[in-house]
């Protein structure tokens, strides 16, 4: 799997990772098979980690290449002076503006899940924008099933840009789950979900998408790095637009 360069300075570099690559080497795993890995072996340097993406995610990740810039990101990270964008496809009609405040709570199997009422959870804020819905017409002679635990009926797909404004486990997939509008084929938050409305879809991975980052420098410049809409999902918005009915 290639990850394009998509910035590079003295300081650090961005590519974009493709989705089924880890990061760091999973628990277990051949480090062999790690971005950092691959892209230290490739360029003959090493690169010090300073954020992570879901396996499962594609887009912007940054890497530094001496000790000074991983401490100052580490900070920007830590001080909340970075900015990230991603795009999701959720399962459900989601219209409009919104501001998720659900605080999160790690559970088993490196999952994570929503507070309940009276648990402390780590307070998790995310804004969220849709961009684009569409909407699925029911098949003729389709007998529409009886509700069941744990399923969301899918009748919706909406296109969001979501802005993360704290950095926990998971965030952005708890809060959509948390709406019950799961980001579409997320094997942990909404697997359950389609009912096989998108059998014959492309891109049948976690349709989250790392989209943007943007932070500032010690000295004050600004660093916006923007990775394209990966090639799966953009094959993915294009069948929903032939198969799907666009709402207004």
């Amino acid at each position: 799997m290639n990850a394009p360069l998509l910035f590079e300075d003295d300081e650090l570099i961005a590519v974009a990772k493709p989705a089924g690559l880890a990061v760091i080497p999973e628990r277990d795993g051949d480090p062999a098979t790690s971005l950092r890995h691959r892209l230290e072996a490739a360029r003959g340097e090493p690169l010090w980690v300073v954020h992570r993406i879901d396996k499962d995610t594609s887009g912007v990740v940054v890497m530094a290449r001496s000790a000074a810039a991983h401490r100052w990101l580490n900070d920007a990270f830590a001080a909340r002076r970075v900015h990230k964008r991603y795009l999701a496809f959720a399962a459900g009609d989601l219209p409009g503006e919104r501001t998720v405040e659900v605080a999160v709570v790690e559970a088993r199997r490196g999952k994570a899940r929503p507070a309940v009422a009276g648990e402390r959870g780590k307070p998790s804020v995310t804004e969220m924008t849709a961009l684009a819905r569409w909407s699925r017409a029911p098949v003729p002679g389709e007998t529409a099933p009886g509700p069941s635990p744990g399923i969301v009926d899918l009748d919706t797909v909406t296109l969001l840009e979501a802005r993360p404004l704290t950095g926990r486990h998971h965030q952005i997939r708890v809060h959509l789950r948390s709406l019950e509008a799961p980001i579409l084929f997320d094997p942990l938050y909404g697997k359950r979900t389609l009912r096989g409305m998108l059998d014959g879809a492309p891109g049948a991975r976690l349709a989250l998408h790392a989209a943007g980052l943007e932070v500032t420098r010690p000295d004050g410049r600004r660093l916006v790095v923007e990775a394209p809409l990966a090639e799966d999902l953009v094959a993915l918005r294009a069948w929903l637009d032939a198969k799907w009915a666009t709402v207004a």
